[in-house]
């Protein structure tokens, strides 16, 4: 089998959301959480703007927070519900359905995403959608079942194509976690980094 393309590493400043092909699959390592909002706001936004649907699967610290955000920015969220433009659902629920054994059960997980894109699924709408399970995975420690997670996604992304955007805490990486760090950037397309000097570091 083919090995896939190395990812870009791209730091904050150089990330731009506004045109994203349905292949693309990006991890931000953030240091500071208003930088991981910022990020994820103007995911959101710009892909409203171009008219695509958007899924954020979050914590619900992060979920408000960001609704604030977007409608500081003048979104009417209410419109873009109604229309199943934007969904906005619970990371830690969503994780639930298609966890077994404390291991991603594949079949749970490919009925549980695919119920929730035919919700947003409209002809000629691309779709992009933001990911927390697998940082909660991390979080609790399960550095296998978050690297499985990570290839789960791209699996189902083949069959069906959009875009996706994942994000860590970098405080959870540390030195013994080095290995599964580097996997589950192989696993995407684009790494984004708080410093350059991590891309140093991996690359």
């Amino acid at each position: 089998m083919m090995k896939a393309p190395s990812p870009i590493y791209l730091s904050e400043s150089q990330v731009f959301w506004g045109e994203l092909a349905p292949t693309e699959h990006v991890v931000y390592m953030y240091e500071a959480k208003d930088a991981f909002l910022r990020l994820l706001e103007n995911f959101t936004l710009d892909g409203l703007k171009n008219g695509e649907s958007v899924i954020v699967i979050a914590t619900k610290a992060h979920r408000q927070a960001l609704n604030d955000r977007l409608e500081e920015r003048g979104l009417d969220l209410a419109s873009v519900r109604a229309t199943c433009q934007y969904m906005n659902l619970s990371a830690e629920n969503c994780l639930a359905t298609f966890m077994k054994d404390g291991w991603p059960d594949e079949k749970r997980f490919n009925e549980a995403v695919g119920n929730i894109i035919k919700k947003v699924n409209r002809p000629g709408r691309n779709i992009r959608a933001f990911g927390e399970m697998v940082a909660l995975l991390w979080a609790n420690g399960n550095s296998g079942a978050t690297v499985r997670l990570e290839h789960l996604w791209n699996e189902f992304r083949r069959t069906q194509p959009f875009a996706l955007f994942c994000a860590y805490p970098k405080s959870g990486f540390t030195d013994d976690t080095d290995a599964s760090l580097q996997t589950i950037c192989e696993a995407h397309t684009k790494v984004i980094f708080a410093e350059q000097t991590e891309k140093r570091r991996l690359g």
